[in-house]
Parts: C-alpha cells; structure tokens; sequence
C-alpha cells in the first residue's frame, strides 16, 4: 500500500456529467463528495471563458457550495479562472466572443476573494497592470492561451505545451521560458493526449521536479460514460482519455489526476510514485500557501483504496 498526502484538483471543469460552467450549488457539493472515491482532499472548480454575468453567477454557487458542503468531502478551497482574460489566437476550445482584454477595469466585474488562481495571457496586460493587482491581492497568476514569453510576473504556466507558443530555436517563446525558469511552476495534463511521452519525459528532465503540478483538465463528462456531449458551446467527443471538438482541438482530460498517476506509473513514462503523488499534492500545497487536509491510499496497483480527511 501506497500513502501521499491528499490530491488536489486544482484546474478541471467538472466531473460525473456535472459542468460548472452550468450546474447548481448542489452540484458542486455532489462534485466534492463523489470525487473523494479518486483520492481528492481539495478542488479548484475550474471557470472558462464565458459571459462576465454567467461566470459571477457560478462563483457565488461556488463560495456557497463551500460553505455548505459537508466534512467527508473534498474542500472547495477556491476558484480557478480559465479565461475570459486569453489571447484569441491561442483561444483552443474556449469560446472567442466572450474573450476579454486582461485589464484590472474588466476584472473588477468579476473580483471575488474566493477566486485563488487566473490564468491570463501576460502579453496583452498592459503595464502589467492586471498581474499587479492579482499578486497585490495575493492571487496567483497563471499564463495560459498565451504567446507571451516574459513570464517573470507569473507563479505558474497554465497546461504546458497546450495553447501556448511553442518550442522552437529561432525566437523567444513561452515553452522554454515556462521550462528554464526554475522559480516557475508548471501545469501538466499528463494523459498521454494532450502532451506526447517523449516530451512529457522532457519535463521531468528539465523541469525541478517540486515545480511540476499534475492536473487532469477534466471535462464535465469525465467518467460519465458518454462518447459525446456539449461544453463550451460546442459538441466535444470522447476519444481515447480525452474529449475532442468536432475539428479535433483537444478540449480536455477525460480522467482525473489519479487515474493519470497510475497510467504515468504503469506506462514507466515516470516510475517514482512518491515524486508522482508530491506533483499532485505537495507541490500545489507549496503553489497555493495552504496546508495538508487529508491523505490518499492507493494499492500495489496504483488504485485509490482509501481518502481520508483530517481537520487543519
């Protein structure tokens, strides 16, 4: 048996057929209690691009779900903005009518203490005026769908390789910037889909080992068992472990962190459980600031047997 500190979903949009972009204040609390069976102690419902109206909407479901959800449940410790502050060229599946400029004046539609991480394109805040005021109020600004290679003002690189500039030897980008900064955490979606073996065999090369934060970028069907649905305003299709829109852009994991684990450890793609289980706990636990809340269990065959939650 296998014991790490309690996982933390710190960016996925929903799970069990529940989006969170839509769902009700006991949706996120049934989130919270089903989740705790895939060794999650903590989540950061995940918030993507939309109307400012539908997003403020879902983060006051969100501060109430946490305030009555029950103890034998993953916390819900805070929100995780996806957009609507992304540059439109590396839009992916977000949907580009509501994408916004990243200024202080159109955040300030949306501010809410609750929301813990945004993930913005660092290249169109002017005067880095918007990563000011986020890092002044203690959140943590993350560069996502986003062709900036200046990341000095960011904590974190949202999913890694995925809707960023990409590598290549001629010019600045913001792969190589996000990998060769050491102080600079990164988000990996590590389901074989989103980020090939060889270059995920890359990361873990490259990269200090305690600034690589496994996510799963689930999507609200996520072990719903359905082969299509609808989310961000399109069809998405299920496809080996991954949700695909009808032109082929990866939306989203298909698996939560845990599942992704184990298929890391039994792939040998990365064949350290305990370092494995720290990028999925521990270092979000250093990311965030905050404290251990529970402990996952898994069996000799990576398999989460147990979830415990303790009081901190």
């Amino acid at each position: 048996m296998y014991k790490s500190f309690g996982l933390i979903e710190q960016h996925f949009h929903g799970a069990f057929g529940i989006d969170f972009m839509k769902c009700s204040v006991n949706d996120f609390i049934d989130v919270s209690v089903e989740i705790l069976k895939y060794g999650v102690t903590r989540i950061y419902p995940t918030l993507m691009t939309d109307d400012l109206g539908v997003i403020k909407n879902q983060i006051d479901k969100i501060k109430k779900a946490a305030e009555l959800q029950p103890q034998q449940s993953a916390k819900i410790t805070g929100i995780h903005l996806e957009g609507p502050f992304i540059n439109p060229e590396k839009s992916g599946i977000h949907d580009k009518k509501y994408i916004l400029p990243p200024t202080v004046e159109n955040y300030l539609k949306i501010d809410d203490d609750f929301i813990k991480i945004v993930t913005i394109a660092p290249e169109l805040d002017k005067h880095l005026e918007l990563q000011h005021y986020l890092c002044q109020k203690g959140v943590k600004v993350s560069a996502g769908h986003t062709i900036a290679f200046d990341l000095s003002n960011c904590h974190c690189a949202t999913h890694l390789f995925n809707a960023m500039g990409g590598i290549t030897h001629k010019s600045q980008n913001t792969v190589t910037s996000a990998l060769t900064n050491d102080d600079l955490f990164v988000e990996v979606i590590a389901d074989g889909n989103h980020i090939i073996p060889d270059v995920l065999k890359l990361i873990f090369k490259t990269k200090p080992l305690d600034k690589i934060i496994l996510i799963s970028d689930a999507l609200p069907d996520t072990l719903s068992n359905k082969a299509e649905s609808f989310f961000a305003g399109q069809k998405v299709f299920y496809k080996n472990g991954s949700f695909y829109n009808s032109e082929g852009t990866l939306g989203g994991s298909g698996m939560l962190t845990s599942q992704i684990i184990k298929k890391l450890l039994k792939s040998k793609i990365f064949d350290n459980s305990e370092t494995l289980f720290k990028m999925a706990s521990q270092n979000i636990l250093n990311y965030l600031n905050i404290k251990n809340n529970g402990f996952t269990y898994f069996d000799e065959d990576f398999n989460v047997i147990k979830t415990e939650i303790i009081n901190v």
